[in-house]
């Protein structure tokens, strides 16, 4: 991880683990809002900026540490594979 804080980390990232949950609903518009579904249960995380740059970035786990009102949250930050239904070559039909 070559991120110096936890916002630039969140600009090239576009799937989150939080505390063992994986999202791609977040996002940093001033408080960082993180959102999940865990079976039937929806959660909502909300940190403000302070707490966003105050997270600890741990070298070992290369997971960020967040404390909230609610107590410490474990985050990664990842780059989710995306696809899409759009063929390169579209000469390559029978391939």
């Amino acid at each position: 991880m070559t991120a110096v804080n936890l916002p630039t980390a969140l600009e090239t990232c576009n799937m989150l683990e939080i505390d063992g949950l994986y999202t791609f609903d977040f996002k940093l518009e001033g408080c960082l809002h993180i959102e999940c579904i865990d079976g039937r249960d929806k959660k909502h995380w909300r940190f403000t900026p302070e707490q966003v740059l105050a997270a600890v970035f741990d070298e070992t786990l290369q997971s960020w540490t967040l404390t909230s009102d609610s107590g410490q949250h474990r985050l990664v930050c990842m780059s989710g594979i995306s696809g899409s239904n759009h063929d390169e070559d579209e000469d390559d039909a029978d391939a």
